[in-house]
């Protein structure tokens, strides 16, 4: 192998500049050359030259050295000679190529004829060389092939990159939740995903192809076919749009909502490629990402469902049954037409939940439910309000008879025979009351007490029965029953709100506690005073329920309500009714309550009159020592004008004794005694029990209280009942 030198040493820098441009190093190192000729001189002359450029050349006398030194480490380049002793340089060409078939072989031979060249490059060498060489022309041979053998590397890392990175998208996009295409300019499938198959039973072959209208639900095609298709980009593409795939249909039967449309949400954008047109970018189609949405939709019907209908027996509920007479009313009136509103009301029903249980009580309204469905067109409304009361709306009857007759058939029904209900027979009533629009009424509210007046003229008769509405049926006691009615309607529709009243540090006017005092905000009376429906609630016995919302709701403001840090140890008093104390789990469910709030019990305060405690003293006591047990503290309310033996209030666990009103409403001057009140204050004191003095509204009144050593006071003088988010220290300045 002979070079020819023909440059001078700054002529070879001039070289290195123009013909190697800096190359001969690879990611920071030198390029490896191994050079194979059996002629010493020249191998040297090769390698001086070449170091002199920046490799790193590696010598070998013959083969059998250039193969040990393969063996050892792979160099970039071979530059291999034909003529060599032993194995010549083509068949160790040949097996250079079979042993590492990617090392580049430049031919270097004295004998430089066509045929010769021809072998070399048809047996894989990246170029031929004649001897003698030119310097200039092996560096720009050298440099030539290591470039090109860089850039098949990175040509070939670029082909595994993109193929990884092909796998990888394709292994997000295939196992994507979502069902995700791509649509070209005519609106037909050119791609879509493999979730098609589980969600559409579609397979992606089955749908590329063929246009998107196919496959959505006909009723929404119309509204959102340019946003599957859509072709803009960016802030203006498609978001959120709900719409209806359509399944295969055989496979509506894999699923268990068992319907042939898949509900999606779907987000789409136009997909462009730069153009060198003026015209702009060109459109390639469509790319979209339809989301499944079926459990989302089920959870909401299922809200829907539950928000417009009674859990219990599937029925409408109140609201349905409102929203439902409403439009009753307005097709009447348009049409000329008449309607019927049938109310009805279980006898005994109360008499069987306490006899069996309320078990047995749930199993005979759903098949009471059931029952009266028989009986109805499908455009009726069969409603359960509450409890054991049912409304029935008839829409477009011809005549009020129709009315009576269908009320007729379920009455006649429930009193002529008897329900088997978890093993136990049960004999129930109805009693029905009807009033027919505009017959009996053309205003909505009145129509609905009249319906509710002409029922309680059947109850007044005997029950199990029904009649039509007759203006003479109103009574005193109809008012009453109507108040009932509405009570428990407050009591669902959350119509009544706790007011707080201070009770105060008689010297030194801090608060140290309050009393919460209820108030019905009626949504067409206004506000209604206590006074006004707890005789009401006591004698239908919703007493109860409305002593446990009050309590619930004390509970509830000292949670979340009464931030303020100089509230933290303050007591509400919760009044107790007869109704609630008599029950056997009373303390038990007080506690209940409590530990469901998070609320210790010293913070609130039972107040129970003496008449109250006097009516069973021995359960008193047994209730009201559990609730002490817990913290809980007991006051005995309007003290002194009961009929209460002083021993049994001893063994009562009594917290505090509250002085009644009338006692303080006597104090007019401060030169008069009264001993009543002195006496308490002391008695109270000797007992160790907290006194307060209710009913304060006077300057005197209050300064006689201070003399008389009375730790607290109550009163419109102290500060007025007031909404909680006015209750403050602030408020009362």
């Amino acid at each position: 192998m002979t070079v020819a030198m023909k440059n001078t040493p700054g002529q070879g820098r001039q070289t290195e500049n123009n013909v190697l441009g800096g190359r001969a190093t690879r990611n920071g190192h030198p390029s490896v050359i191994l050079v194979v000729d059996d002629e010493k001189r020249m191998r040297e002359s090769v390698r001086d030259l070449l170091s002199a450029y920046g490799f790193l050349c590696i010598e070998a006398g013959d083969a059998d050295e250039a193969l040990h030194a393969l063996a050892k480490r792979k160099p970039d380049l071979v530059l291999l000679d034909i003529q060599m002793p032993g194995m010549s340089g083509m068949d160790l060409l040949a097996r250079i190529k079979q042993d590492f078939s990617h090392l580049p072989v430049i031919m270097v031979s004295a004998d430089s004829t066509f045929e010769n060249a021809t072998e070399a490059l048809r047996k894989g060498a990246a170029d031929f060389l004649g001897k003698p060489v030119k310097a200039e022309s092996l560096l720009l041979s050298v440099e030539g092939v290591l470039q090109k053998q860089r850039l098949e590397k990175a040509v070939e890392q670029m082909h595994l990159k993109l193929g990884l990175s092909e796998k990888r998208h394709r292994f997000i996009v295939d196992n994507s939740p979502d069902i995700i295409y791509m649509l070209d300019e005519d609106g037909n499938f050119s791609f879509v995903n493999e979730r098609t198959s589980s969600l559409l039973g579609y397979s992606p072959d089955e749908m590329v192809g063929r246009h998107f209208a196919e496959f959505i639900h006909p009723e929404d095609l119309e509204r959102v076919k340019y946003a599957v298709r859509e072709r803009r980009s960016e802030k203006r593409a498609s978001r959120n749009v709900e719409f209806r795939f359509t399944r295969k249909p055989w496979e509506e039967r894999l699923h268990e909502d068992n319907d042939s449309y898949l509900p999606v949400e779907l987000n789409a954008m136009g997909v462009y490629i730069d153009s060198r047109d003026e015209e702009g970018p060109d459109f390639l189609g469509t790319y979209g990402v339809a989301r499944d949405i079926s459990e989302r939709k089920r959870a909401e019907e299922l809200l829907n469902y539950q928000l417009y209908h009674d859990v219990l027996t599937g029925l409408p509920n109140r609201a349905l049954f409102q929203d439902r007479l409403e439009q009753a009313a307005s097709w009447a009136q348009r049409n000329n037409t008449r309607f019927a509103l049938i109310f009805m009301d279980m006898d005994r029903f109360k008499a069987i939940n306490d006899s069996y249980g309320h078990v047995v009580g749930d199993v005979l309204l759903r098949k009471v439910s059931q029952t009266m469905k028989r009986y109805i067109r499908k455009t009726d409304t069969l409603a359960r309000i509450g409890g054991d009361e049912f409304n029935l709306l008839l829409p477009e009857i011809n005549q009020v008879e129709d009315a009576a007759l269908i009320a007729d058939k379920i009455v006649s029904h429930f009193n002529n025979e008897s329900l088997i209900v978890e093993g136990h027979e049960v004999l129930i009533g109805f009693s029905a009351g009807i009033a027919v629009y505009p017959d009996h009424g053309t205003d909505l509210k009145q129509l609905v007490h009249n319906a509710d007046t002409a029922m309680y003229h059947v109850k007044k008769r005997g029950r199990r029965g029904y009649a039509l509405f007759e203006p003479s049926m109103s009574t005193p006691k109809q008012t009453a029953h109507s108040m009932e009615r509405e009570l428990r309607g407050a009591l669902l529709d959350n119509q009544f709100e706790l007011m707080l009243q201070p009770q105060t540090d008689t010297l030194t006017g801090r608060i140290l506690g309050a009393e919460a005092l209820i108030r019905w905000n009626h949504p067409e009376k206004g506000l209604i005073m206590p006074a006004n429906f707890i005789p009401c609630a006591e004698e239908t016995g919703l007493i109860t329920e409305v002593g446990d919302w009050v309590l619930r709701e004390a509970c509830r403001i000292l949670r979340d309500k009464l931030k303020d840090a100089r509230f933290q140890d303050l007591r509400i008093g919760v009044n107790v009714s007869a109704h609630q104390l008599a029950q056997p789990d009373f303390a038990a469910r007080v506690v209940k309550v409590l530990k469901n709030y998070g609320i210790q019990g010293r913070r609130i305060e039972l107040e129970i009159t003496e008449n109250i405690l006097m009516q069973d003293i021995d359960h008193a006591i047994e209730q009201l020592q559990s609730l002490s047990d817990f913290g809980v503290h007991v006051a005995v309310d309007d003290f002194g004008v009961g009929y209460s033996s002083l021993s049994y209030l001893q063994n009562l666990p009594l917290k505090t004794m509250k002085v009644d009103r009338s006692f303080i409403a006597d104090i007019r001057s401060l030169e008069e005694k009264h001993s009543i009140v002195t006496g308490l204050i002391a008695m109270a004191q000797e007992l160790g029990l907290e006194v307060v003095a209710e009913g304060v509204e006077t300057p005197v009144q209050l300064e006689f209280l201070k003399r008389a050593h009375c730790p607290r006071s109550q009163g419109f003088l102290i500060g007025r009942p007031a909404k909680v988010t006015d209750f403050s220290e602030d408020h009362y300045a």
